[in-house]
Protein backbone atom coordinates (compact mmCIF):
# COMPACT_ATOMS: atom_id res chain seq x y z
CA UNK A 1 0.00 0.00 0.00
CA UNK A 2 1.13 3.50 -0.68
CA UNK A 3 0.28 6.38 2.18
CA UNK A 4 -2.59 9.32 1.92
CA UNK A 5 -1.27 12.42 0.28
CA UNK A 6 0.76 14.38 2.74
CA UNK A 7 2.77 17.95 2.01
CA UNK A 8 6.31 16.89 3.41
CA UNK A 9 8.23 19.52 5.01
CA UNK A 10 12.30 19.10 5.93
CA UNK A 11 12.95 22.16 8.62
CA UNK A 12 16.74 22.93 9.26
CA UNK A 13 16.29 24.15 12.60
CA UNK A 14 14.12 23.76 15.77
CA UNK A 15 12.37 27.08 15.32
CA UNK A 16 11.61 26.43 11.90
CA UNK A 17 9.88 22.75 12.73
CA UNK A 18 7.88 24.15 15.83
CA UNK A 19 6.35 26.65 13.55
CA UNK A 20 5.79 23.88 10.95
CA UNK A 21 4.42 21.54 13.56
CA UNK A 22 2.42 24.52 15.01
CA UNK A 23 -0.02 25.67 12.37
CA UNK A 24 -0.50 21.73 11.27
CA UNK A 25 -1.89 21.04 14.71
CA UNK A 26 -3.47 17.84 15.47
CA UNK A 27 -2.86 17.22 11.25
CA UNK A 28 1.07 17.29 11.66
CA UNK A 29 3.23 14.32 11.71
CA UNK A 30 6.99 13.92 12.59
CA UNK A 31 9.53 11.93 10.80
CA UNK A 32 12.60 10.98 12.74
CA UNK A 33 13.60 7.07 12.15
CA UNK A 34 9.90 6.54 10.63
CA UNK A 35 10.48 2.45 11.42
CA UNK A 36 7.20 3.19 13.20
CA UNK A 37 5.38 5.65 11.18
CA UNK A 38 6.02 4.73 7.66
CA UNK A 39 4.70 1.10 8.26
CA UNK A 40 1.60 3.22 9.40
CA UNK A 41 1.55 5.39 6.79
CA UNK A 42 1.56 2.73 3.86
CA UNK A 43 -1.16 1.03 5.90
CA UNK A 44 -2.92 4.12 6.31
CA UNK A 45 -3.41 3.73 9.91
CA UNK A 46 -2.18 7.61 10.01
CA UNK A 47 -2.71 9.95 6.95
CA UNK A 48 -1.41 13.27 8.57
CA UNK A 49 -1.45 16.35 6.48
CA UNK A 50 1.72 17.70 7.31
CA UNK A 51 5.34 15.47 7.76
CA UNK A 52 7.50 17.13 9.25
CA UNK A 53 10.92 15.65 8.48
CA UNK A 54 13.31 16.61 11.46
CA UNK A 55 16.48 14.87 10.10
CA UNK A 56 18.55 17.81 9.20
CA UNK A 57 18.21 19.70 12.54
CA UNK A 58 21.49 18.96 13.76
CA UNK A 59 20.82 20.11 17.40
CA UNK A 60 18.79 17.42 17.75
CA UNK A 61 21.39 14.33 17.37
CA UNK A 62 23.57 14.46 20.44
CA UNK A 63 23.30 12.80 23.25
CA UNK A 64 25.01 14.06 26.62
CA UNK A 65 26.77 11.86 29.75
CA UNK A 66 25.62 14.61 32.86
CA UNK A 67 26.44 13.77 36.34
CA UNK A 68 22.86 12.65 37.15
CA UNK A 69 22.74 10.80 33.85
CA UNK A 70 22.01 11.11 30.36
CA UNK A 71 20.06 13.12 28.09
CA UNK A 72 19.56 11.67 24.41
CA UNK A 73 18.29 13.62 21.71
CA UNK A 74 15.62 13.20 19.44
CA UNK A 75 17.76 12.19 16.59
CA UNK A 76 19.92 9.65 18.19
CA UNK A 77 19.94 6.32 16.75
CA UNK A 78 19.19 3.33 18.45
CA UNK A 79 22.79 2.17 17.43
CA UNK A 80 24.53 4.91 18.79
CA UNK A 81 22.99 4.60 21.99
CA UNK A 82 23.58 1.12 22.25
CA UNK A 83 27.04 1.29 21.21
CA UNK A 84 28.15 4.21 23.89
CA UNK A 85 30.84 3.25 26.85
CA UNK A 86 29.75 6.40 28.17
CA UNK A 87 26.22 5.82 28.28
CA UNK A 88 26.65 1.93 29.30
CA UNK A 89 28.79 3.19 31.98
CA UNK A 90 26.09 5.65 33.65
CA UNK A 91 23.23 3.97 32.48
CA UNK A 92 23.68 0.21 31.19
CA UNK A 93 20.20 -0.52 31.07
CA UNK A 94 19.69 0.98 28.22
CA UNK A 95 21.76 -1.05 26.71
CA UNK A 96 20.62 -4.40 28.28
CA UNK A 97 17.56 -3.11 26.98
CA UNK A 98 18.58 -1.69 23.05
CA UNK A 99 19.92 -5.38 22.51
CA UNK A 100 16.48 -6.77 22.28
CA UNK A 101 15.03 -3.93 20.06
CA UNK A 102 13.80 -5.50 16.56
CA UNK A 103 17.28 -6.17 14.57
CA UNK A 104 20.28 -3.92 13.35
CA UNK A 105 18.66 -2.55 10.20
CA UNK A 106 16.20 -1.41 12.27
CA UNK A 107 18.22 0.03 15.57
CA UNK A 108 20.41 2.14 12.83
CA UNK A 109 17.59 3.93 11.77
CA UNK A 110 14.99 3.83 14.67
CA UNK A 111 15.47 6.58 17.54
CA UNK A 112 15.21 6.31 20.97
CA UNK A 113 12.49 9.61 21.43
CA UNK A 114 10.87 8.30 18.58
CA UNK A 115 10.01 5.06 20.18
CA UNK A 116 8.86 6.87 23.34
CA UNK A 117 6.86 8.82 21.74
CA UNK A 118 4.89 5.62 19.77
CA UNK A 119 4.58 4.08 23.17
CA UNK A 120 3.92 0.87 22.84
CA UNK A 121 3.40 -0.98 25.95
CA UNK A 122 5.07 -4.16 24.70
CA UNK A 123 8.25 -1.82 23.20
CA UNK A 124 11.91 -2.04 26.09
CA UNK A 125 12.26 1.58 25.98
CA UNK A 126 9.33 3.18 27.59
CA UNK A 127 9.60 0.32 30.45
CA UNK A 128 13.26 1.72 30.53
CA UNK A 129 12.27 5.31 30.98
CA UNK A 130 9.42 4.09 33.34
CA UNK A 131 11.69 1.95 35.65
CA UNK A 132 14.43 4.40 36.06
CA UNK A 133 11.91 7.14 36.71
CA UNK A 134 13.22 9.64 33.32
CA UNK A 135 11.62 11.94 31.74
CA UNK A 136 10.63 13.69 28.31
CA UNK A 137 11.00 17.35 26.74
CA UNK A 138 8.35 18.52 24.91
CA UNK A 139 9.09 21.73 22.79
CA UNK A 140 6.68 23.73 20.71
CA UNK A 141 6.76 27.32 19.58
CA UNK A 142 6.29 29.90 22.84
CA UNK A 143 7.63 26.85 25.30
CA UNK A 144 9.15 23.88 26.62
CA UNK A 145 8.16 21.11 29.36
CA UNK A 146 9.54 18.56 30.83
CA UNK A 147 7.38 15.57 31.15
CA UNK A 148 8.07 12.51 33.67
CA UNK A 149 7.43 9.32 32.61
CA UNK A 150 4.79 8.44 34.79
CA UNK A 151 2.88 10.84 33.39
CA UNK A 152 3.68 10.49 29.66
CA UNK A 153 2.56 7.12 28.63
CA UNK A 154 -1.09 7.46 28.74
CA UNK A 155 -2.41 4.45 27.17
CA UNK A 156 -1.32 1.95 24.09
CA UNK A 157 -0.05 3.95 21.62
CA UNK A 158 -0.80 6.74 23.62
CA UNK A 159 1.35 9.48 25.25
CA UNK A 160 1.29 13.04 26.78
CA UNK A 161 2.61 14.67 23.56
CA UNK A 162 0.35 17.24 22.36
CA UNK A 163 -0.48 18.60 18.71
CA UNK A 164 2.66 21.09 17.63
CA UNK A 165 4.83 19.71 20.15
CA UNK A 166 7.94 17.58 19.27
CA UNK A 167 10.07 14.84 21.56
CA UNK A 168 13.84 17.18 21.58
CA UNK A 169 14.73 14.70 24.03
CA UNK A 170 14.81 12.46 26.77
CA UNK A 171 16.56 12.02 30.23
CA UNK A 172 17.15 9.05 31.98
CA UNK A 173 18.86 9.52 35.46
CA UNK A 174 21.73 8.04 36.87
CA UNK A 175 21.24 5.01 38.87
CA UNK A 176 22.75 5.01 42.64
CA UNK A 177 26.11 3.18 43.74
CA UNK A 178 25.63 -0.59 44.09
CA UNK A 179 23.53 -0.44 41.84
CA UNK A 180 22.29 -3.75 39.46
CA UNK A 181 19.83 -3.88 36.45
CA UNK A 182 18.42 -6.54 34.09
CA UNK A 183 16.23 -6.84 31.11
CA UNK A 184 15.05 -9.86 29.69
CA UNK A 185 11.98 -10.97 27.49
CA UNK A 186 10.06 -13.89 25.85
CA UNK A 187 9.37 -13.16 22.12
CA UNK A 188 8.11 -15.82 19.55
CA UNK A 189 11.13 -14.97 17.37
CA UNK A 190 14.46 -12.86 18.35
CA UNK A 191 13.15 -9.22 17.22
CA UNK A 192 9.76 -9.43 17.82
CA UNK A 193 8.18 -7.61 20.35
CA UNK A 194 8.35 -9.77 23.57
CA UNK A 195 5.24 -11.48 24.49
CA UNK A 196 5.84 -10.70 27.96
CA UNK A 197 8.87 -8.67 29.71
CA UNK A 198 10.20 -7.87 33.19
CA UNK A 199 13.17 -4.75 33.58
CA UNK A 200 14.96 -4.57 37.46
CA UNK A 201 17.37 -2.47 39.32
CA UNK A 202 18.38 -3.20 43.07
CA UNK A 203 20.44 -1.52 45.25
CA UNK A 204 22.60 -2.93 47.42
CA UNK A 205 23.75 -1.65 51.12
CA UNK A 206 27.88 -1.47 52.29
CA UNK A 207 26.48 -4.75 54.06
CA UNK A 208 25.16 -6.15 50.40
CA UNK A 209 21.91 -6.14 52.33
CA UNK A 210 18.85 -4.68 49.63
CA UNK A 211 17.41 -1.53 50.29
CA UNK A 212 16.03 -0.80 47.11
CA UNK A 213 13.83 -3.10 44.25
CA UNK A 214 12.34 -2.36 41.45
CA UNK A 215 10.90 -3.98 38.57
CA UNK A 216 8.75 -2.83 35.04
CA UNK A 217 6.74 -5.18 33.12
CA UNK A 218 6.06 -4.86 29.19
CA UNK A 219 3.49 -6.73 27.49
CA UNK A 220 0.61 -6.83 29.91
CA UNK A 221 -1.16 -3.36 30.43
CA UNK A 222 -1.48 -0.88 28.38
CA UNK A 223 1.48 1.45 29.91
CA UNK A 224 4.79 -0.23 31.48
CA UNK A 225 3.72 -1.43 34.64
CA UNK A 226 5.94 -0.59 37.24
CA UNK A 227 6.19 -2.27 40.80
CA UNK A 228 8.56 -1.30 44.11
CA UNK A 229 9.29 -4.42 45.87
CA UNK A 230 11.76 -3.32 48.06
CA UNK A 231 9.35 -4.11 51.18
CA UNK A 232 9.34 -7.60 50.03
CA UNK A 233 12.97 -7.89 50.11
CA UNK A 234 12.78 -6.54 54.20
CA UNK A 235 16.66 -5.52 53.56
CA UNK A 236 17.94 -9.25 53.65
CA UNK A 237 21.08 -9.99 51.94
CA UNK A 238 21.09 -10.14 48.39
CA UNK A 239 22.26 -13.39 48.36
CA UNK A 240 19.23 -14.67 50.68
CA UNK A 241 16.28 -13.44 49.63
CA UNK A 242 13.36 -15.42 48.14
CA UNK A 243 13.12 -13.88 44.39
CA UNK A 244 10.43 -16.34 43.28
CA UNK A 245 8.29 -14.64 46.50
CA UNK A 246 8.96 -11.30 45.14
CA UNK A 247 8.07 -12.58 41.27
CA UNK A 248 4.68 -13.75 42.34
CA UNK A 249 3.76 -10.56 44.01
CA UNK A 250 4.76 -8.99 40.84
CA UNK A 251 2.89 -11.57 39.00
CA UNK A 252 -0.15 -10.87 41.17
CA UNK A 253 -0.10 -7.15 40.05
CA UNK A 254 -0.56 -7.71 36.78
CA UNK A 255 -3.40 -7.92 34.45
CA UNK A 256 -2.26 -9.18 31.63
CA UNK A 257 -5.01 -9.48 27.75
CA UNK A 258 -5.03 -12.22 26.10
CA UNK A 259 -4.55 -12.19 22.55
CA UNK A 260 -3.73 -14.24 18.78
CA UNK A 261 -0.57 -14.76 20.03
CA UNK A 262 -0.56 -15.77 23.90
CA UNK A 263 -3.21 -16.07 26.99
CA UNK A 264 -3.48 -14.14 29.51
CA UNK A 265 -2.83 -17.18 31.66
CA UNK A 266 0.49 -18.25 29.68
CA UNK A 267 1.75 -14.08 30.21
CA UNK A 268 0.96 -13.64 33.81
CA UNK A 269 3.00 -17.16 34.13
CA UNK A 270 5.69 -15.51 32.09
CA UNK A 271 5.84 -12.56 33.93
CA UNK A 272 6.84 -14.87 37.03
CA UNK A 273 9.57 -16.64 35.14
CA UNK A 274 11.71 -13.65 33.84
CA UNK A 275 10.83 -11.43 37.03
CA UNK A 276 13.01 -14.28 39.31
CA UNK A 277 15.68 -13.95 36.05
CA UNK A 278 15.66 -10.09 36.19
CA UNK A 279 15.73 -9.27 39.92
CA UNK A 280 18.88 -12.31 40.62
CA UNK A 281 20.72 -10.90 37.68
CA UNK A 282 20.56 -7.92 38.74
CA UNK A 283 20.98 -8.36 42.38
CA UNK A 284 24.18 -10.36 40.87
CA UNK A 285 25.42 -6.64 38.67
CA UNK A 286 24.81 -5.34 42.41
CA UNK A 287 27.10 -7.01 44.35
Amino acid sequence: MKPAPFDYYAPRDLGEALDVLAEAGEHGKVLAGGQSLIPLLNMRLAAPERLVDINRIASLEPFEVTPDGVRIGALARHSQVERSEGIAAVQPLLRQALRLVAHPVIRNRGTVVGSLVHADPAAELPAVLALLGGSVRLARAGGVRDVPAGEFFTGPLESALEPGELAVSAHFPRLPERTGSSFVEVARRHGDYALAGVAAVVTVDDDLRVSEARVVCVGVGPVPLTADVSGWCERRPASTVDWAAVARAVQDRTEPEADIHATAEYRRHLVGVLAVRALTEAARHAL
